[in-house]
């Protein structure tokens, strides 16, 4: 069953596999959420079996520096059954069903050339079904299974809409120094047709463009568009110091999650950016 993780999951899975010992209140603080959240996210994922708490030894270290892959050829019809009797096995570390030149591939890890060879010609021949084997000797393990980290997300993506070059070109300069992909339109047709070829995960859309109110009709139309009424809008515009002020609508008729008034210091703009995609879950 596949488990839909969002950002939060992540970052928790990522930080217990850097350190497994780390404790809910370091994860807590490093997420910033409260110890509480992190506590039941754990205990959900354990429960749901996402996750698991286990002990990896370093076989070389433990006296198992001998590791062979063995792949096999087996009778279709006994394929669950030599599976089953492989992983009952303690030299066998994992066995996998496969598509290709070999039914099952096992691994095995032995403290010497001598056990192998004996587990080659004993254990395995032994088991009915099994028509060939190939063994292949592991040199050296640049990175374990253990090792695989839950990738990141892309970098959240940013459209700037505004017809004003300068206020694109700083505003793109303050939010790429964050690590953000930042796109950019002229207008709200533009915008709206960059949307919807790339769904960004939040805009910052102006209102004056190619008429008085062309951003709020660009909001409209994302609002009754299913693909596109989740993203989140910062609107940032001069019209509350504009002649214009008596066009702007009220908070019930407007489509957006704030609004900042130009001129906005970066550092403004980076928290009210950052607070929108960690509510929107995108961080």
């Amino acid at each position: 069953m596949f488990h839909e993780l969002d950002s939060i999951d992540k970052q928790i899975i990522r930080l217990l596999q850097e350190d497994g010992r780390r404790s809910n209140v370091e994860i807590a603080r490093r997420i910033g959420v409260a110890e509480a959240t992190v506590r039941k996210r754990i205990e959900r994922l354990l429960a749901e079996g996402v996750i698991r708490v286990v002990a990896i030894p370093d076989p070389a270290k433990v006296g198992f520096p001998t590791s062979t892959v063995i792949g096999l050829q087996v009778d279709l019809g006994k394929v669950g059954e030599i599976g089953d009797r492989l992983a009952q096995m303690e030299e066998v570390r994992s066995v996998r069903y496969t598509t290709g030149e070999y039914d099952i591939v096992v691994e095995a890890l032995f403290q010497s050339d001598e056990q192998l060879l004996e587990f080659l010609t004993n254990e395995l021949a032994s088991i009915p079904g099994v028509k060939r084997a190939a063994t292949s000797h592991v040199l050296k393990v640049v990175k374990g299974s253990e090792e695989w980290v839950l990738p990141k997300p892309p970098p959240p993506r940013i459209l700037v809409v505004d017809d004003d070059p300068d206020f694109v070109e700083a505003t793109s300069i303050v939010l790429e120094a964050e690590g953000y992909v930042v796109d950019s339109a002229a207008s709200g047709r533009e915008a709206l047709a960059k949307m919807r070829q790339s769904r960004p995960d939040l805009v910052i859309l102006d209102i004056m463009m190619e008429g008085i109110l062309d951003g709020l009709k660009a909001s409209k139309e994302m609002e009754v568009d299913k693909t596109l009424r989740e993203v989140p809008i910062l609107i940032v515009s001069s019209i509350t110091s504009s002649e214009y002020i008596g066009m702007f609508p009220t908070d019930e008729y407007l489509h957006a999650d704030n609004f900042l008034s130009k001129p906005v210091e970066p550092a403004r703009l980076l928290k009210e950016v950052k607070r929108l995609l960690k509510t929107s879950r995108r961080l």
